[in-house]
């Protein structure tokens, strides 16, 4: 089990693992870096990657905002993944993972893309298992990237890897953009 953090005071326990908020601090300053910014669309995770990220000051300056597209129509309708995409394949895929990305780069105007859909559990879904995860990421140029994830553990883990492995993947993304 990772280390969490705690809210000052409160003795809560924070959603995500602290990692994910030192991360997101660190993507802020490369996206900073950059002169970039980013978009979120967040299936599984319902919203706790745009949370760690607007969690660090100055966020406004690198995050335009983002999108929780739970619903798979919503993927659709908000996001611009093809129907004839979500019907064929459902909505744990690669390629929804990718379309995501880049439509939630596009109507939010931003420079990079990070999307995340998948089977948090408890039960599979469409055939998926518990775990499988993908995370995609757009970034300038139409560069594109996404990855399978089979994260173990209960519905908070794999919610919490996603976290922490989309804000690594962005990180990844942006440190590459910086570097041409």
């Amino acid at each position: 089990m990772p280390e969490f953090a705690q809210e000052a005071g409160t003795g809560q326990v924070a959603l995500v693992p602290a990692a994910a908020h030192e991360t997101a601090a660190a993507v802020h300053r490369l996206l900073r870096g950059a002169g970039a910014t980013v978009a979120t669309a967040e299936s599984l995770t319902g919203g706790l990657i745009g949370a760690v990220l607007t969690g660090i000051a100055g966020a406004s300056a690198t995050y335009r905002g983002g999108a929780i597209a739970y619903a798979t129509d919503l993927k659709s309708g908000v996001l611009g993944v093809p129907r004839e995409l979500l019907e064929r394949q459902g909505a744990v895929d690669p390629d929804v993972a990718r379309s995501m990305a880049a439509g939630v780069r596009d109507r939010l105007a931003s420079d990079f893309g990070l999307a995340v859909t998948g089977v948090a559990g408890p039960e599979p879904q469409g055939g998926r298992p518990v775990g499988l995860v993908y995370i995609a990421v757009a970034g300038p140029g139409g560069a594109q990237e996404v990855r399978e994830f089979v994260f173990p553990g209960d519905r908070y883990q794999v919610r919490s890897s996603t976290v922490v492995q989309a804000l690594g993947m962005l990180a990844d993304s942006v440190k590459a953009y910086a570097g041409k």
